[in-house]
């Protein structure tokens, strides 16, 4: 069997993998999964959590008083990166900054917020009884 490893299949291989992922707003969980203790998760930083085939960037945003989760896939490199970013506000709104070439994302919706990459899908999270819950439609 020969792998074909050209440019044009890794990034249709990477663009299969983006698919996977999209937004999902608070009115439209069907699903709450319980993806660690609050205390799994360090202060002012994330961590991944796998969900099915799906690697989740999740961030106590302590200083804010906020929690956050995204895809952890990183539009521009197509790497799971983004749970090791670094956290911010842009303007007031809280962002993540990709730890390979610090392209930086709004945690709130996703948004590129220096370029033009493909937005990052966005999660609900909720704490109940000191448990990390992410919402998903499935």
């Amino acid at each position: 069997m020969v792998i074909d490893k050209s440019a044009e299949y890794l990034a249709m291989n990477a663009l299969v993998i983006l698919d996977k992922y999209a937004t999902v707003s608070p009115d439209h969980v069907q699903k709450w999964v319980d993806v660690g203790s609050r205390e799994s998760f360090p202060a002012n930083g994330g961590a991944c959590v796998k969900h099915g085939d799906l690697q989740i960037a999740v961030f106590n945003f302590s200083s804010r008083s906020k929690w956050y989760a995204c895809q952890n896939l990183c539009p521009h490199k197509f790497e799971m990166v983004i749970g090791r970013g670094l956290i911010g506000d842009e303007q007031g709104a809280p962002k993540v900054a990709c730890p390979l070439h610090k392209n930086n994302f709004s945690l709130e919706s996703g948004e590129h917020l220096n370029g033009d990459l493909p937005a990052l899908a966005t999660y609900p999270v909720k704490i109940d009884e000191g448990r990390v819950l992410i919402g998903f439609t499935s």
